[in-house]
């Protein structure tokens, strides 16, 4: 059964820094575009930071200079670190596994930001 199992996340205060991560089991990840959505407050669930199976990543023009994904193969495992958080970084953060038309996604972990 794949599973993916986020972790990380938490609270910290305007200009701090957290960092999620997220563990893939039962898919072979390195063929796997990884990627990292959120669901605040109010909101739909939009994409924050993509990676692709060649490293070239993508942001959310509103987490750019401040977020950095990254993926470690060896250990089926994709990050987020998140620097600079703001109060609208609040949200669940939900990492997505996608190849072809399979998509799997994780279970989330809360992002909360306030002074």
């Amino acid at each position: 059964q794949v599973q993916l199992v986020e972790s990380g996340g938490g609270f910290t205060q305007p200009g701090g820094s957290l960092s999620v991560s997220c563990v893939a089991s039962e898919i072979a990840f390195p063929i796997y575009d990884m990627a990292w959505y959120r669901t605040g407050p109010g909101n739909e669930r939009e994409l924050v930071a993509g990676i692709t199976t060649n490293y070239t990543v993508n942001y959310a023009d509103s987490v750019k200079g401040r977020f950095t994904i990254s993926r470690r193969n060896a250990k089926n495992t994709v990050y987020l670190q998140m620097n600079n958080l703001q109060p609208e970084d609040t949200a669940v953060y939900y990492c997505n596994a996608r190849y072809k038309s399979w998509s799997f996604w994780g279970q989330g972990t809360q992002v909360t930001v306030s002074s």
